[in-house]
């Protein structure tokens, strides 16, 4: 089988549009479609429906998604053995995911020095929710996954990463900064949290149900999804929250926002990183999991 053919057909499935396809493949539109023509033509089925704004693949399509996955994985290494073998510099393209919590901190700058150390790789980052990287790693869109958060839906393997500090943090003014404080000393505050699902959240509401306490019982009166839309918030005065501590290091080292203890509270978690169950890794892959590990 074609493997192009099943490039450019993977392509239009995840970006959802012949046009972003090519871009992304480096080759025409036309090119593009006249792959797809040809794929569905051989296999005698139609793979995409062509009638929404958006394209989406069809029951075949699902299922042809799922094996060429697999098959462009595995030439991806085969072409990276041959090439490169397991000696001379890597070579290749690292495809990997991470929740918005350590994708919007830690994983960047780890992928950034990684590319300066190895230039013939090349990275692609995707920022999503954790559920949703998981999913994708789950399907082999994405190598790896780096993830806040381990979801009941074993849909991966998962393994330690990194361990990540969880701190109430505040405007240098508020009379927590710089505290030990009760849990009981929140019920009169305004007290910021991530969206139902957010890693920091679950780490929270349990380190409170350990305690004895639930969070519905606090005065939360904004779900915000972004742990920088929370941490936004809480400079411009409007309340109080658990964050990463990585997400905040900056502004706490420049004392735009103050942190503030909570006795009985030592909440922390477990950064992972997720692999499809079976999943042969690239050499690329290994050589960054290494490399970050080296620097955590």
């Amino acid at each position: 089988m074609d493997t192009r053919q099943l490039a450019a057909f993977c392509a239009v499935v995840e970006r959802k549009s012949f046009s972003e396809a090519a871009e992304r493949l480096g080759v025409t539109q036309p090119a593009v479609s006249q792959q797809i023509r040809s794929l569905e033509e051989r296999l005698g089925q139609q793979l995409l429906d062509r009638s929404g704004r958006r394209v989406e693949p069809t029951e075949a399509g699902n299922r042809l998604y799922r094996s060429a996955q697999r098959l462009l994985a595995l030439e991806r290494q085969l072409l990276e053995e041959v090439a490169g073998g397991a000696e001379g510099p890597l070579q290749g393209q690292l495809a990997i995911g991470a929740s918005t919590g350590p994708g919007g901190t830690v994983v960047p700058v780890l992928l950034c020095e990684f590319a300066d150390a190895n230039p013939e790789v090349t990275v692609d980052l995707t920022i999503s929710d954790t559920q949703r990287i998981v999913e994708q790693v789950a399907r082999r869109e994405l190598e790896l996954g780096v993830v806040g958060a381990t979801p009941r839906q074993r849909a991966g393997a998962y393994e330690p990463f990194f361990r990540d500090e969880v701190v109430l943090v505040c405007p240098p003014e508020h009379h927590f900064a710089g505290k030990t404080i009760a849990v009981d000393d929140l019920r009169g505050e305004q007290l910021i949290v991530m969206q139902e699902g957010a890693g920091v959240r679950q780490v929270i509401e349990d380190e409170l149900r350990a305690a004895g306490k639930r969070l519905r019982e606090l005065d939360v009166r904004l779900e915000l999804g972004l742990q920088e839309s929370a941490k936004s918030a809480v400079e411009a005065g409007h309340g109080v929250t658990f964050i990463s501590k990585t997400a905040v290091e900056r502004e706490l080292d420049e004392g735009t926002l103050a942190e503030a203890r909570v006795r009985g509270l030592e909440p922390s978690r477990e950064i992972s990183l997720v692999r499809a169950a079976g999943r042969v890794s690239t050499r690329v892959a290994d050589a960054f999991v290494e490399f970050a590990r080296d620097r955590l």
